[in-house]
């Protein structure tokens, strides 16, 4: 049996509507809701090989569009319709989990929204979150302070970094990680950049390293679920 693809609207609050689409696997163990970075949708090629990939791992996924994108425009809406939409997404996903260990996040700005949503209000049910690309600081000006609402998550964390990510320069995001503690785990992919997007020495290919990144997520979310 092949993964169940539906397509679906989210109902935002106050906002519209935004596209989803939702990818079960016939063996589903988990579930994930996956938001999307800034610049690109939820079909950008990184988030459809993500997604097939814990497929095949039975991890079923929910992404989704952000109400900017879906308009088509280029500049994100502000934080608070961000999370709204988040928001939507986690309770649609819910109700489609069912009984399943129902995570969260998503790449890059996806996944900050995420948590800066769980930080504001806690989300019921949730079991974690995964950051593809924690984005810590624009590029060329480094900092942490958009690390600071991690203190408030109080959920499991997994957070994927290349080493060469303009965007979490690692001897800022290091600090950020020890001081939440065993809530927090990394896994770093050499020479990846933002994107993860490797030299072609490395032997690793888009298809790659979307097995990579499922095969870690895969044995985190069986730690986290017990």
């Amino acid at each position: 049996m092949t993964a169940a693809l539906t397509d679906l609207t989210l109902s935002v609050a106050g906002r519209g509507e935004v596209s989803a689409v939702a990818l079960r696997p016939p063996d589903c163990r988990f579930f994930l809701v996956l938001g999307h970075g800034a610049g690109a949708g939820m079909h950008h090629p990184f988030m459809e090989n993500l997604a097939h990939a814990l497929s095949d791992r039975g991890i079923g996924t929910l992404r989704y569009q952000f109400g900017y994108v879906e308009r088509g425009l280029r500049r994100p809406d502000p934080a608070h319709i961000l999370q709204s939409t988040v928001r939507a997404a986690v309770n649609s996903a819910g109700l489609i989990a069912r009984d399943l260990p129902l995570f969260a996040g998503g790449k890059s700005m996806g996944g900050r929204m995420t948590s800066q949503a769980q930080a504001e209000k806690p989300f019921q049910g949730l079991k974690g979150i995964v950051f593809y690309g924690f984005p810590l600081h624009p590029i060329g000006q480094p900092a942490s302070s958009r690390g600071e609402h991690l203190d408030r998550v109080r959920l499991p964390l997994l957070f994927f970094q290349g080493t060469r990510d303009r965007l979490a320069q690692r001897s800022l995001l290091l600090p950020v990680l020890e001081r939440l503690g065993p809530a927090a785990q990394v896994e770093w992919l050499e020479e990846a950049d933002h994107e993860f997007t490797l030299p072609r020495r490395s032997g690793m290919d888009r298809e790659a390293v979307g097995r990579w990144l499922a095969d870690r997520t895969l044995g985190w979310m069986e730690r986290v679920s017990g």
